[in-house]
């Protein structure tokens, strides 16, 4: 779906702009503008300060950035965009992918710039690699709280989402957004990479409703390669669950990267560990940005993998982004009668059997998920 205009808040005053930091960039100068004091940090001795807003911890010295690139230190204050999208979009919530929450319903979805990561993979690279390749680079338009909500209920949508750049660099803005949304009676939600904090996550609870993480592999020596570690996102993901945030897993699997039978075993098993009730996704890769080397990842390759989950013992597994050929894995079924309660092909819902309170309507089994939007505060 084409991206959706937002309309334009007035532009930044000329006190607004921060000092240019060292290897500005001209997108960089826009971010800036519009960047406002963090919350997520603790202040360091020589007026650096700590980023507590993912699991880098950044320390980070006056006039320098941390690994996003877009969170800054000006004078031991640590600044987060701010009052800005760099893409908009009105998508199925089933293409973020969460199957179960609000299914077939609208998700306006919003992204900024810049990542925690490198993913050379990135379907996004566009935008979250901001200022760390000179190729990327959106102009921000900016936005207020009240005029998101204003194009959410404008194009139907029950949901606000943060996604397309890693969520977590941006959750000052994002709780800012939150608190209308919530407001106005819609669900938020967070698709993420999953390299969270305490800090952050007890920043988000109130606000926050469902989070997607992708868990790219079970092996630290290809997180490495994405600029990561494996046991901070493991740590993350069960952060998440212990909080009580609705959770959805996606492994994106790509072929000679993290397809093997025993990864894949590795996945299905931790997320066993946590609870069989976390819908886990398995989807195709397809070359992209600086990984071009590797074939698409077909359907009978998704179908195992998924295959595998539901041998480990997972009660909801789906594979996707091969629309109408992976049978089964398309669905929901129920995991006590193996009733089929959502009927998909890709990210349309053809049926939806299940009640509004979750029940399955033919043995009564409650199914885990966010059925309902949550009522207003």
């Amino acid at each position: 779906m084409s991206a959706i205009p937002l309309p334009s808040a007035a532009p930044p005053s000329s006190a607004s702009i921060r000092p240019p930091l060292a290897g500005q960039v001209p997108v960089a100068n826009a971010i800036d503008a519009l960047a406002q004091p963090a919350t997520l940090y603790r202040s360091l001795p020589d007026h650096a300060v700590m980023c507590t807003a993912c699991a880098h911890r950044c320390r980070i010295k006056p006039r320098a950035r941390g690994i996003c690139q877009v969170r800054f230190n000006v004078g031991g204050v640590l600044y987060a965009p701010w009052g800005y999208a760099a893409a908009i979009h009105a998508d199925p919530v089933e293409k973020k992918p969460f199957y179960h929450v609000l299914p077939g319903s609208v998700a306006l979805t919003f992204g900024m710039l810049g990542c925690n990561l490198h993913c050379d993979y990135c379907q996004n690279w566009d935008i979250s690699q901001t200022l760390r390749d000179a190729a990327a680079g959106a102009p921000p338009t900016q936005v207020t709280p009240a005029q998101m909500v204003a194009v959410a209920h404008r194009l139907g949508a029950r949901s606000l989402v943060s996604s397309y750049n890693e969520p977590l660099i941006t959750s000052e803005w994002a709780v800012d957004l939150f608190r209308a949304a919530k407001e106005a009676g819609l669900m938020c939600l967070y698709v993420s990479n999953g390299y969270a904090t305490s800090e952050v996550l007890e920043y988000l609870r109130p606000w926050l409703n469902g989070y997607k993480i992708d868990l790219k592999s079970m092996r630290d020596k290809a997180y490495r390669q994405l600029g990561a570690t494996l046991q901070h996102v493991l740590d993350g993901i069960r952060l998440v669950y212990q909080m009580g945030f609705w959770l959805e897993l996606v492994t994106l699997v790509v072929p000679g990267f993290n397809d093997s039978t025993e990864e894949l075993r590795d996945a299905a098993q931790f997320i066993r560990s946590l609870s069989p009730d976390i819908p886990w996704h398995v989807t195709a890769f397809h070359p992209d940005y600086r990984m071009t080397d590797r074939d698409h990842t077909d359907a009978r390759a998704l179908m195992r993998a998924a295959e595998i989950g539901y041998e480990e013992g997972l009660r909801y597994v789906y594979a996707g982004n091969v629309p109408g050929c992976l049978g089964r894995f398309e669905n929901t079924y129920c995991p006590r009668c193996s009733a089929v309660l959502i009927e998909r092909i890709g990210f349309r819902v053809l049926s939806n059997r299940l009640k509004a309170d979750g029940l399955c309507p033919a043995c009564g089994t409650r199914i885990a998920g966010l059925w309902q939007a949550p009522s207003r505060p």
